[in-house]
């Protein structure tokens, strides 16, 4: 898969995620893709200071990331 096929796939992801978070405020950004295999994300809005946000980040984001791209090994929000 070349970067820009990940890039796309991860983009699809967080489409599918945005209206759960968009629904309690918040929002998300993709902000680096390193190696194909690590993603960093920043979670905005009402996210920042939610305290279930480290939950949404593996439960939701990571996996629905790894649906559209299994090679993703990690998800990480960049504050």
């Amino acid at each position: 898969m070349t970067n820009q096929e990940l890039e796309q796939n991860i983009l699809k992801a967080l489409e599918e995620i945005r209206p759960f978070l968009n629904s309690d405020g918040g929002d998300i950004t993709l902000i680096s893709i390193e190696d194909q295999k690590h993603v960093k994300v920043r979670l905005e809005g009402a996210c920042t200071s939610c305290s279930l946000s480290i939950s949404t980040l593996k439960a939701g984001v990571e996996t629905t990331i790894k649906k559209y791209a299994p090679q993703i090994e990690t998800v990480e929000n960049i504050a």
